[in-house]
């Protein structure tokens, strides 16, 4: 459960900048759709069947008024709003009840024909006909189709198309790494310089490499570091892995091609998302907030010293909310139950970390 908590907060924080660009690119064609529309019609009326209101209707109230006056939409905002307080009307006055004919479909049943739906998006109405009767329940095809289509649920062969990104990051779950850069400033005596340090972070665990710091992150730096990560002994990519990285040009096409000759999938990460790449900007944020914002960076030494004390206090003694609050490397030192408890700090007492004495 604390692994699948873990991939739903991936994955919401992964999307949450693709969408936000799709939505807003969608709204703009969606406009200029609606505008030549509306000039076609030239006045004349749509009518639309009980069936597409209550479909637009529950849309609509998702929306709100002011987004469906923004996207300006063929119907209008207050007749959409209204066709949605005829539905709740309808639905407390027990409209559908009093009807003559076959009786509808119970509620919880809709709401699993639903979910089989939306969980199997390559599953026809027969194959949840038949899923159904497994359970007991005896729904007709048609009236399967009749629930789907009334939530605007397409039928399997446009479900099934395209292979969800939720799914393909559950399937590749334990594989995934993300690497990027971070950033630091060190005085020299030439004045403050910047230095790029290059990280891999593995997704599932949250075990971080600092993999090197550099001035010049060149392409032959980049190889030579490629080459590490692809070392079986201290590398953190073995055949198999995926990685996501965003397109800075560092990731050269050369840094990339060396990785995916060794089995490597790489996927590059759209523009300017930087959601999409979530644990590794979580990660830039913990380790500047907690440790490099904390010291005056004064030469390569100090700074590397800093990040390997950080380093030894992330996976050894700092709890990961993503992970249960647990850490990641616990101590397996015992101790007795009664043991005075010690406070042990790193660089200055920029990070604590309490533990029982020994046994």
């Amino acid at each position: 459960m604390r692994r699948r908590n873990s991939f739903l907060s991936y994955l919401i924080a992964c999307c949450a900048g693709w969408i936000q660009r799709q939505q807003a690119e969608a709204i703009d064609y969606l406009k200029a759709e609606n505008r030549m529309l509306r000039g076609r019609l030239a006045g004349r009326r749509l009518i639309f069947t009980d069936v597409k209101r209550r479909q637009l209707a529950r849309k609509a109230v998702a929306v709100g008024w002011r987004g469906l006056f923004e996207l300006d939409p063929i119907v209008t905002p207050d007749t959409l709003l209204r066709w949605h307080r005829e539905l709740v009307a309808r639905k407390w006055t027990y409209v559908e009840r009093r009807r003559p004919g076959r009786p509808r479909t119970k509620a919880e049943i809709e709401a699993l024909i639903i979910r089989m739906a939306t969980e199997n998006p390559r599953w026809g109405y027969t194959r949840i006909q038949g899923a159904l009767g497994n359970l007991r329940y005896h729904v007709g095809r048609g009236t399967i189709r009749r629930i789907l289509l009334e939530n605007g649920i397409e039928p399997s062969p446009q479900r099934g198309l395209r292979t969800p990104w939720s799914v393909f990051l559950k399937a590749h779950w334990r594989a995934l790494v993300a690497t990027d850069f971070l950033t630091v400033e060190i005085w020299s005596w030439h004045g403050l310089v910047t230095h790029y340090i290059l990280f891999f972070i593995e997704v599932a665990s949250r075990k971080v490499l600092i993999a090197g710091m550099t001035t010049n992150p060149n392409e032959g730096w980049m190889l030579q570091m490629a080459r590490n990560q692809l070392d079986v002994d201290v590398g953190m990519l073995d055949t198999g892995r995926v990685l996501l990285m965003d397109r800075d040009t560092k990731f050269s096409a050369r840094f990339r091609g060396r990785l995916v000759r060794d089995g490597v999938v790489v996927i590059r990460l759209p523009p300017r998302s930087p959601n999409l790449n979530a644990y590794a900007e979580r990660f830039v944020r913990s380790i500047k907030d907690e440790c490099l914002s904390r010291v005056v960076p004064i030469g390569q030494g100090m700074v590397r010293r800093a990040l390997r004390e950080y380093m030894a206090h992330y996976h050894a003694e700092r709890n990961h909310q993503g992970i249960g609050n647990q850490i990641i490397e616990p101590s397996a030192t015992m101790w007795a139950e009664k043991s005075a408890v010690v406070r042990r700090s790193r660089l200055g007492g920029t990070l604590n970390y309490y533990e029982k004495l020994a046994a």
